[in-house]
């Protein structure tokens, strides 16, 4: 990884079809300004779903967004009851002022350590907008790349038990398939507000060759003007996947 410069131009934009955000730097945004850290979530949330609607008017196929991880269990009870609520809002927005936008969305991660009634809104989210036909929006909640590649292991491993499967029959298409996101395409840009260069657990699988783009810009001050700068950046780069 390296850091992003805004320096560079690339005379041919090319438009990955998948990115992925890792939505960082809330709890910072909210301490600059002497407000508390659910503030800072609270800001982090609305440009959440701006961003998330200039993916879709630009024409981005995939957008997977990082909301709550399955180490996010470990912070203070009451930012996590905090974030609870705030997806609870969020989701009861959706229902009620997305019913515009053509974009489908779904949930990656152990969804049922939450409570039932945001399990409700979550199924219910889901179903409302399964036949649509725009972007998809992948909404990684109580999510966590190793945990994720252990339940595909758990899988396979039953199919081969079953005699579904032998072993030798086992390929990287078969662990993919067996992932939350089983039938997208890898993601080709991640990108990473707040400065910070860590993957945090996130599509450890899926990102193996991911470009990855890390902004020192705070998510809540994250606009699109540089989401635009993000994919200039990529643009700008050769992806070799491994050749010459």
């Amino acid at each position: 990884m390296r850091l992003f410069s805004k320096k560079r131009q690339q005379p041919q934009r090319v438009l990955p079809r998948h990115i992925g955000i890792i939505m960082d730097g809330n709890g910072r945004w909210a301490q600059k300004r002497g407000l508390p850290r659910s503030a800072g979530h609270t800001a982090g949330a609305a440009n959440f779903k701006t961003i998330t609607r200039y993916c879709s008017a630009i024409g981005i196929e995939y957008l997977t967004v990082y909301a709550f991880s399955t180490e996010n269990w470990k912070r203070p009870k009451d930012e996590v009851g905090a974030l609870i609520v705030l997806f609870k809002q969020y989701l009861e927005e959706a229902l009620r002022d997305f019913l515009d936008d053509d974009i489908k969305v779904r949930f990656i991660g152990d969804t049922t350590a939450f409570p039932e009634e945001l399990q409700t809104l979550i199924a219910e989210t889901v179903e409302v907008s399964k036949n649509r036909t725009g972007m998809v929006l992948n909404l990684a909640m109580n999510y966590g790349g190793r945990a994720e590649i252990v339940g595909a292991v758990r899988q396979i491993s039953q199919d081969t038990k079953d005699g579904k499967l032998a072993p030798e029959e086992i390929t990287e298409e078969t662990i993919s398939a067996a992932l939350s996101t089983a039938g997208q395409p890898d993601p080709d840009l991640i990108i990473r507000p707040s400065g910070e260069h860590r993957i945090s657990n996130f599509l450890l699988w899926q990102s193996a060759y991911s470009e990855y783009v890390i902004m020192d810009i705070l998510w809540p001050d994250f606009k699109p003007r540089d989401l635009e700068a993000a994919i200039d950046e990529y643009s700008h780069r050769k992806r070799r996947f491994g050749g010459v």
